[in-house]
């Protein structure tokens, strides 16, 4: 069952009392107590609060998996601040829109991406006054071009390490933003209250099944709600320990998951499937991983890592940024083919519903809403932009704007984007399952599905396909090969062929931008080619 409402400074608290002295985090191969993120942070804090930083300020990071990204994390709690973790690949207009939105007053940045602040010139971060940056401690001292400029190391050897002056910091209080994506345009920070943070970590832990004694190990960026929720917080809620890569490498993954001892593996499905293509079994001897959790998981990559590496699999899980866990599989319960998991009814109200927000019934596709039994367990809404909450809060439900269908044994099944859904010819068709089969080719490294303006109505399908380098195939022929597998009106009217997929700085497809350009003149049309998939 869910745990009491805390924040996280509660959870580092309790972890203080019960296991001070003990392993906490390895981050890129450094080793952390609690005790000693405790006294860090309180040293952060003080350098920050001596920067004006109070309550409810934000204070953003541009940081990579680094020891002073966490520091900073829970010095920032302890002002009653909200963390702004900024994507390391970010610049120009993506960093400036974020800075801006937020309204960050101090920015924590890696010394060599310093650079990055003044070249947005004068007057376009309004707000910041200072910044922190982290480099050798015997680098040369980084300046950043109307901003006051503090090197880490020295502001840090001087500060006490003596807890900063007590603020009221609650459940319902901001722990964080994290910005979305931006698939759809600006990205926008989603308000996480700390209770939330910390029911994330707890409801990982269940599913996964996480003891006291197990060390969690992920490559996974700090400035993403998973490793914060997972590595960070959920260590202090479960216990034992957690290992942070500085960055994902193939060719050392099986030697840093011996190093650190790792019992769980926290990734993403293009990671274990890099590991799957890009290692050797004969390479994982000597680990002590017992189950391995990404997702999407396609069968021959979950078939490998279960069947050939003998490791516990866990794919079976459905949230998102504002509303996490919505369902999981409980640890030690069998999945049903297919399903994301049971929906989570300890946590979570969650229904399936028409466009009109009416109940569908078992069984069939709607979208997939949702609120909180209990409060601070999802996002507050998004920043500065209420009429985007608004948006996607009708009659109090949370609206994903996510397709699914849930059985009679409450496993929930993952359709599609709503956004992403099409209508072709009085027939539904899923994008996701689409691009599922067209990366079954061979010759296919990418694809985005997405629709196209019907001449007769509705909508025509197009597929926009990345080839493999060494790929001798066209456009007709790979058409013809979806046909033997698809349901006649899921086969695509046009196909097209790229060097690359639009994406975002985060590597999402922008279909938008794919929708927006429709029929080019580099599209091939089955229509005209005088190709007919029949019945």
């Amino acid at each position: 069952m869910p745990r009491e409402p805390t924040t996280v400074l509660g959870a580092l608290a309790t972890r203080l009392d019960r296991d001070p002295d003990g392993p906490y985090l390895d981050i890129s191969g450094e080793v952390f107590t609690a005790r000693d993120i405790d006294e860090l942070s309180n040293r952060c804090a003080h350098v920050l609060g001596d920067l004006g930083v109070g309550k409810g300020d934000r204070v953003a990071s541009l940081l990579e998996n680094v020891p002073e990204q966490v520091v900073t994390f829970f010095a920032t709690a302890k002002l009653g601040a909200i963390a702004v973790p900024v994507n390391t690949a970010y610049k120009g207009e993506f960093l400036r829109h974020q800075l801006t939105d937020c309204g960050a007053r101090v920015i924590v940045i890696a010394a060599d991406l310093a650079g990055r602040l003044s070249e947005l010139g004068g007057g376009e971060l309004p707000d910041l006054e200072a910044a922190v940056t982290v480099g050798p401690a015997d680098a040369a001292p980084t300046g950043i071009s109307g901003v006051a400029t503090s090197p880490w190391a020295a502001v840090m050897e001087t500060a006490p390490s003596r807890p900063p002056a007590e603020v009221d910091v609650t459940p319902a209080d901001l722990a964080c933003l994290v910005y979305t994506a931006g698939t759809t345009g600006p990205s926008k920070g989603c308000m996480l209250p700390h209770n939330y943070v910390v029911s994330l970590g707890d409801q990982v832990a269940r599913a996964w099944g996480r003891q006291s004694d197990d060390i969690v190990w992920t490559p996974l960026p700090l400035f993403h709600f998973n490793a914060i929720a997972i590595c960070v917080v959920g260590t202090l809620v479960a216990g034992g320990s957690a290992a942070i890569a500085r960055r994902f490498s193939v060719t050392q993954f099986w030697s840093e998951v011996r190093r650190t001892g790792a019992t769980m593996l926290s990734l993403l499905g293009p990671l274990a499937i890099m590991v799957q293509t890009g290692s050797e079994a004969a390479d994982a001897h000597g680990h002590s991983v017992r189950l391995m959790a990404a997702a999407p998981l396609g069968p021959e990559t979950d078939r490998y890592w279960r069947e050939v590496l003998g490791i516990r699999t866990f794919s079976a899980g459905f949230g998102l940024t504002e509303a996490s866990l919505l369902a999981f599989l409980p640890a030690g319960e069998t999945n049903a083919p297919g399903a994301a998991g049971r929906v989570n009814r300890d946590d979570f109200e969650v229904r399936i519903v028409d466009d009109t927000d009416e109940e569908v019934d078992t069984g069939s596709v709607g979208e997939i809403v949702a609120r909180p039994r209990l409060p601070n367990t999802m996002f507050a809404g998004y920043w500065n932009r209420p009429d985007a909450f608004a948006a996607v809060t009708s009659n109090l439900w949370f609206h994903t704007g996510d397709l699914a269908r849930v059985d009679h044994d409450g496993f929930l099944y993952f359709v599609d984007r709503k956004k992403d859904y099409l209508r072709r010819r009085g027939e539904n068709i899923s994008s996701f399952e689409l691009e599922k089969t067209f990366l079954a080719h061979d010759a296919v490294r990418d694809v985005a599905v997405h629709a196209v303006p019907s001449d007769v109505g509705e909508d025509d399908v197009k597929v926009t396909v990345v080839l493999d380098d060494d790929a001798d195939v066209d456009e007709e022929t790979l058409c013809r090969w979806s046909a033997e597998r698809l349901p006649y009106f899921a086969v695509p009217r046009y196909v097209e062929f790229r060097a690359e997929l639009p994406r975002n700085p985060v590597g999402r497809v922008l279909k938008y931008t794919l929708r927006d350009e429709g029929v080019t003149a580099a599209t091939w049309d089955r229509e005209s080619a005088g190709f007919d998939p029949g019945r």
